[in-house]
């Protein structure tokens, strides 16, 4: 579909960025189906593949019934065959469900047939908090996928990054989890490539360059570490790294970027205790230990279930606990 004005004058928004790479990958690969409840005629309950079951058809954009296990069982087999499913779990939390199928079948696949069946899934999944939606919808699970072998998992921020790690996650031969972060699905416009591009999966971006901290961060906490990053003082030079693929976690840069600064800042919207931050935190202890001037800090959401609106965004990362934790690293 063409781009509107706006979109050509402004910019794409994350969600017109991945429908553009799913409508794409649909037109250049046959074998590439979207399916998941309401992604049809509904166009998905954010509009994420608004238009594209009109452009090609109820075959290739499926309305499903409501059952997560059910779509993740039905997209591991039609991987199998051959295909390449994009199944979509509306939020988050209702990933539970499809657990099963997801970590101890899709993951499981390459080892158990000694690499004779492969399972070319991408599963969009919107992620996080900030909405101020009911419970369920607002959680930060990665850790949790990131734990079991098998499945690559991805948490764009830009719409830039997404269009281009989505078309790489689409084509890879192994399942990959594709965090949205629905926090900032309509609030950011950058302009996008309109052609195919891919980014390389297990590739960081250094989103700014620094020598005296490191800011390690991915999804919306992006833009509050921005943020933050205007309001310390400016002799203060801060190094921002977006993962932007969790899993195979791009390590190399990671560690240069924490044996230059000597000092590192983790900001994550998921609660601290067994996360992504710790095991990033864990690592660079151990590769890094003689370079370091302070300790790691991390900046994460509670060990709490994530509160109601009213209290959503107290849980969530601010800019002002980012910067705290920064002077407090820079002045050790």
């Amino acid at each position: 579909m063409p781009r509107t004005e706006k979109q050509i004058k402004d910019g794409l928004t994350l969600v017109d960025a991945i429908n553009e790479a799913l409508a794409q990958e649909m037109e250049r690969d046959s074998r590439v189906v979207c399916l998941g409840e309401d992604v049809g005629l509904n166009g998905g309950v954010f509009r994420v593949t608004e238009g594209l079951q009109k452009r090609f058809g109820p075959d290739r954009v499926i309305d499903s019934p409501l059952s997560e296990s059910g779509i993740m069982g039905t997209s591991i087999g039609l991987a199998m065959a051959g295909m390449r499913p994009v199944p979509e779990i509306q939020f988050e939390g209702f990933m539970g469900p499809a657990y099963d199928q997801l970590v101890n079948h899709a993951a499981r696949f390459r080892n158990r047939t000694r690499g004779s069946l492969t399972v070319p899934l991408t599963v969009r999944v919107p992620w996080g908090g900030g909405i101020h939606a009911p419970e369920f919808h607002s959680d930060s699970p990665e850790a949790i996928y990131i734990h079991n072998p098998g499945m690559k998992v991805v948490c764009a921020s830009t719409p830039t990054d997404a269009k281009g790690l989505l078309l790489s996650a689409i084509r890879d031969p192994d399942p990959v989890i594709f965090f949205e972060p629905k926090r900032v699905y309509r609030s950011y416009r950058e302009q996008v490539p309109e052609e195919e591009y891919t980014i390389p999966l297990g590739k960081a971006k250094v989103l700014a360059e620094g020598t005296d901290v490191t800011m390690i961060t991915w999804g919306a906490n992006v833009f509050q570490c921005l943020e933050a990053i205007d309001q310390l003082p400016e002799d203060l030079s801060v190094e921002l790294i977006d993962l932007r693929t969790l899993n195979p976690l791009d390590w190399d840069t990671v560690c240069a970027s924490a044996e230059k600064t000597g000092r590192v800042v983790i900001v994550q919207e998921a609660a601290k205790t067994c996360s992504l931050a710790s095991e990033i935190m864990a690592t660079i202890m151990e590769r890094c230990f003689l370079n370091l001037k302070a300790p790691v800090q991390r900046v994460c959401g509670f060990d709490t279930i994530m509160p109601y609106a009213k209290l959503e965004l107290d849980y969530l990362p601010s800019p002002k606990i980012i910067v705290e934790a920064t002077e407090q690293v820079a002045a050790y």
